[in-house]
């Protein structure tokens, strides 16, 4: 506990810092109530994405082996030297071009949320390729898309538990350290300025007495 000052001073200065904590700690509360809520919502749905990846992943696994078949075209792309090079359709077809996100305040935690995935675009001959490739590239798609929405979700997760960490620590330092420790230097302070008043008029009436008596002795000299 901090050396305090036994004075009438110390003593507003301690009766402001409590009146401080109890009007802060309500909105900490209903933050911490706030983020433990959303935390858990988006739990919720990180299961469910989660469930939805898996059997997706599962579904394509069925037909993936497809996809070594020798009919499957090739596509051109330019890579980052501006040199040109064949690269298997699909995989230029279901290769993310920009993932575009927003960033939404909860409770005071920014957290990133998902606006729209775009994938790169490929022409190519609906005749001289698989019937099969159109369907196998949207579902690949919604694969790739499915395992961002999870890496975000993750993402909301570690931040929302951050701040609720950080949060609770300071609810828990207003509850059991501030307040009861402006409480107990109030209680001492308030007995010691008591104690002080009353020594003080103990004094003043030892000191009254005494000039009584020594009027009266001067009196009846």
């Amino acid at each position: 506990m901090a050396k305090i000052k036994f004075t009438k001073g110390e003593l507003k200065h301690q009766r402001d810092g409590l009146k401080q904590f109890r009007r802060y700690l309500p909105t900490l509360q209903l933050k911490k109530q706030q983020l433990q809520m959303k935390i858990l919502e988006i739990r919720r749905i990180l299961s469910r994405k989660i469930t939805e990846q898996e059997s997706k992943a599962e579904d394509i696994g069925q037909w993936a082996g497809l996809l070594a078949d020798p009919w499957v075209p090739k596509t051109t792309v330019e890579q980052k030297d501006s040199a040109l090079q064949e690269e298997d359709l699909v995989k230029t077809a279901t290769r993310p071009k920009d993932v575009a996100i927003k960033w939404a305040n909860i409770a005071g935690a920014n957290i990133p949320e998902l606006i729209s995935i775009e994938f790169e675009d490929t022409d190519y001959d609906l005749y001289a390729t698989p019937f099969w490739i159109d369907r196998g590239i949207i579902e690949i798609r919604e694969l790739i898309s499915l395992i961002i929405e999870v890496i975000i979700v993750k993402k909301q997760i570690t931040i929302l538990q951050r701040e609720l960490q950080v949060t609770t620590q300071r609810v828990n330092l207003f509850e059991k350290v501030k307040i009861p420790e402006s409480l107990e230097n109030i209680r001492r302070i308030r007995i010691y300025l008591g104690d002080q008043q009353a020594n003080a008029v103990g004094i003043s009436k030892v000191a009254k007495k005494k000039v009584e008596i020594r009027n009266q002795e001067v009196l009846f000299a």
